[in-house]
């Protein structure tokens, strides 16, 4: 569907949708409104934008993963960027929007219809093949039918196949952007032409840039960073309070288990504010983009933290903060108590590593074996879990492995 022209833009913004006006226009040519169940909130100021390309320091070696790209407004700004960008969207009714206010960008966007929660590794390798390989935007290799789907709406049957001045009107202007980066070619069936198979390389995302849905914004980084090791960075739009969480030194009331499973996995690294007009519709909460660093977390010795320590450790923590007013050692007692053997999931430590490894613990023998466990770590019993550092949660970890483990 084309749409027309009043949100073509003309006047430099660096995404053509950052306005309520053109959101409005995009939505309507398409008949669809905002969704609140999926918390679409459309960002709709350009010097945002602007901030968090700054922040996340997306440049032309960048492959870009975005999460609930929406109408493409964000998806626009890192395509003038970045090598790539693959976009992870669940919404059924936004493909056919993309298709359209992405049109001058498609040999460089992979789109994964899909839920972020649910996503797999294997599904982001999906897409990034799809962009090394064809250059076209696709819903991945599990959903060949969605692609064909999605690549008939890029392309009018029968149109033509010269060079890429066949953008839909729906983006004039960044198509005029686009002709003036590249000089290639479609094949007639609408794809670009791939290059050779030995010159493809396929090189993963590196950094996952999005305004994400604020309902499982925290979820969707704590997994992302334990699952995808080839992310190096995050830089990610979540309401202030998440951000908070994100960030919080030890000791103060936002430092819980969440700040420290994270800390395992990254660091911030920058974050500004985001008030509720920079949004369509505006939401009822203020905002912040964050950007996080993977981090290698170390022992008090200086060498790196294994996975399996890693991952006990966040179990450690989740107990620590399961009665906060508690001393860490009532905590988890009370915690690990009456439980049977544990399950501990341990994630990969490259992106070769196929699916996590378990180690079982026993719960009981946790309960019990607490004072050794403490004991070990050098960790007085009566502190509070909010008093700990990331080093010394890594330490229990590593003492509740050697206690523990069935």
């Amino acid at each position: 569907m084309a749409a027309t022209d009043s949100y073509t833009g003309g006047d430099g913004r660096l995404s053509p949708l950052s306005t309520p006006s053109a959101t409005r226009a995009v939505l309507e040519a398409h008949g669809i409104g905002t969704k609140y169940t999926l918390g679409q909130n459309f960002l709709v100021n350009d010097d945002v934008l602007k901030k968090i390309i700054a922040l996340a320091e997306v440049d032309e070696a960048d492959r870009v993963l975005e999460v609930g790209p929406g109408i493409g407004t964000l998806t626009i700004a890192l395509l003038k960027h970045a090598a790539s960008v693959a976009a992870i969207e669940r919404d059924p009714d936004l493909p056919a929007v993309l298709a359209d206010t992405l049109h001058p960008w498609r040999e460089k966007f992979a789109l994964i219809e899909k839920d972020a929660l649910d996503v797999t590794e294997g599904d982001i390798v999906s897409a990034a093949s799809t962009v090394a390989e064809f250059g076209g935007i696709s819903g991945g290799a599990h959903q060949a039918s969605s692609a064909a789907k999605f690549t008939s709406t890029m392309v009018e049957p029968g149109g033509d196949t010269g060079c890429p001045d066949r953008a839909s009107s729906a983006a004039n202007e960044t198509a005029q952007w686009a002709v003036s980066q590249s000089e290639d070619c479609l094949s007639e069936s609408g794809y670009p032409v791939a290059p050779p198979q030995e010159d493809l390389q396929l090189s993963l995302p590196d950094k996952l840039v999005a305004n994400l849905p604020y309902a499982v914004a925290a979820t969707i980084v704590l997994d992302y960073f334990e699952s995808f090791p080839f992310l190096d960075s995050a830089t990610i739009m979540v309401q202030k309070e998440v951000a908070d969480r994100m960030a919080a030194a030890v000791g103060t009331k936002n430092y819980g288990a969440y700040t420290v499973k994270l800390g395992l996995y990254a660091e911030p690294a920058g974050r500004f504010a985001v008030g509720p007009g920079n949004f369509f519709p505006p939401p009822r909460v203020d905002s912040a983009v964050i950007r996080l660093n993977r981090r290698v977390p170390l022992m008090a010795d200086g060498a790196p933290a294994t996975p399996e320590v890693i991952a006990a450790a966040a179990l450690i923590a989740d107990a620590a903060f399961a009665n906060r007013r508690k001393t860490i050692a009532n905590s988890c007692k009370t915690y690990f108590s009456g439980r049977g053997p544990v399950s501990l999931g341990v994630a990969g430590s490259s992106a070769e590593e196929s699916g996590p490894r378990i180690v079982l613990l026993d719960g009981a023998a946790i309960a019990e074996r607490l004072p050794a466990i403490f004991d070990a770590a050098a960790i007085d019993l009566r502190r509070r879990g909010e008093t700990l550092t990331q080093q010394e949660f890594l330490a229990l970890g590593a003492a509740l492995l050697k206690e523990a483990t069935v």
